[in-house]
């Protein structure tokens, strides 16, 4: 149940999502929405403020895709544990109905600040697998 969300519009600014599982009382499972709100704007000013982590899971291994972050933004040492508990409940999910899945290896995207006129942006490298989860 975890993967069903319940957002809740109480007025006009935007609230986080609710999981069931939490309104349950139970732990909520991380989502992908949950690790790129986490992320947000990725915001930078260099390309050394740029990194990148694989999310999701494969049935046959490795992340479902990737995500570009900002150091200057983001707390790694929460991203990645946010980003290991959704990839564990993805692996489980993926076992409990017997998912298959190719057995290629996506390679890991470089990542670049994409500088605009208002800041920058870490984006992943164009020609490089950001593979939607």
């Amino acid at each position: 149940m975890g993967a069903l969300t319940l957002v809740l519009g109480l007025s006009t600014q935007a609230h986080a999502p609710i999981s069931l599982s939490a309104m349950a009382g139970e732990p909520a499972t991380p989502t992908l929405a949950d690790i790129e709100q986490l992320i947000g704007q990725a915001a930078c000013r260099q390309d050394s403020d740029c990194r990148v982590i694989g999310v999701g899971a494969r049935a046959c291994g490795g992340p479902e895709g990737y995500r570009a972050w900002s150091i200057t933004q983001t707390d790694g040492e929460a991203l990645a544990l946010l980003v290991q508990s959704q990839a564990q409940a993805r692996r489980l999910a993926l076992e409990r109905r017997g998912e298959l899945s190719t057995c290629e290896i996506k390679p890991v995207p470089g990542v670049r600040c994409a500088l605009t006129e208002g800041g920058g942006r870490c984006v992943l490298a164009p020609g490089t697998g950001g593979g939607a989860a």
